[in-house]
């Protein structure tokens, strides 16, 4: 922890000619986009096996008409078919699981009052108004929504909502103009329910933006925008 706290600190001095006041909030920024730019080959390789997930479909239909009335035998025959192909239905799962670590750092960061046995100072940094050590339900009470500190979080909460709706309509399409996807059925098992609610998970990062640090949060826009800039390069 003080380790990187050290790190933010001696980004945050570098770009305080640029930034001043809010210079930490941008050493996160800059931190996030290292992060994804890390895990950017992962994202590739999930790109690639969407696009092949959506190459076996017309075969996946096939086994369907041979299998419809056997679901256990179906669901058997598609996992040996996306293992003769090597193609992973979970690969798209991989960039955001290993993001979840640089997280959960800025998250506790910023929610202790002290690293290393001493006091915590980057607690005092702020974007524009809001302490990054701060949370929505701080902001409230000092201002309400329209103050200072309240209005940095509804412009957090803008970027977040359309990026979210971005990603929702990315979402619910097929990659690369492939037909849409077949029925529960003919997923692998367990597949079928993460497939419903994978395009509604862009929206619960409001409400992970309203609960954590300002810092964690800052992260949280980054990586959501980053990703769906991302996207919509390797979906073209």
């Amino acid at each position: 922890m003080s380790v990187f706290a050290s790190l933010v600190e001696q980004l945050a001095d570098l770009l305080t000619p640029l930034f001043h006041a809010s210079a930490a909030a941008a050493a996160i920024v800059l931190f996030t986009a290292l992060v994804r730019l890390l895990v950017h080959p992962l994202s590739r390789a999930a790109a690639r096996g969407r696009r092949a997930q959506a190459a076996l479909r017309p075969r996946i239909a096939e086994l369907r008409k041979k299998h419809g009335k056997d679901p256990r035998r179906l669901q058997r025959a598609v996992l040996e078919l996306h293992t003769e192909e090597k193609v992973s239905p979970l690969a798209g799962c991989l960039p955001s699981l290993l993001q979840l670590p640089a997280f959960f750092l800025l998250y506790h960061l910023f929610s202790s009052t002290s690293i290393g046995g001493e006091s915590n100072g980057l607690l005092g940094h702020r974007l524009f108004a809001a302490p990054l050590g701060g949370r929505w339900a701080d902001a409230l009470a000092d201002g309400g929504i329209a103050g200072s500190a309240g209005l940095v979080y509804l412009g957090l909460f803008a970027v977040t909502a359309a990026v979210a709706t971005v990603n929702y309509r990315r979402a619910r399409r097929p990659a690369g103009g492939a037909p849409a996807p077949l029925g529960a059925g003919d997923q692998v098992p367990g597949l079928a329910a993460m497939t419903r609610v994978t395009p509604l998970l862009s929206f619960f990062t409001l409400v992970s933006v309203a609960v954590v640090p300002l810092a964690a949060a800052l992260y949280i826009v980054t990586s959501t925008a980053w990703g769906a800039a991302e996207q919509a390069l390797l979906y073209r």
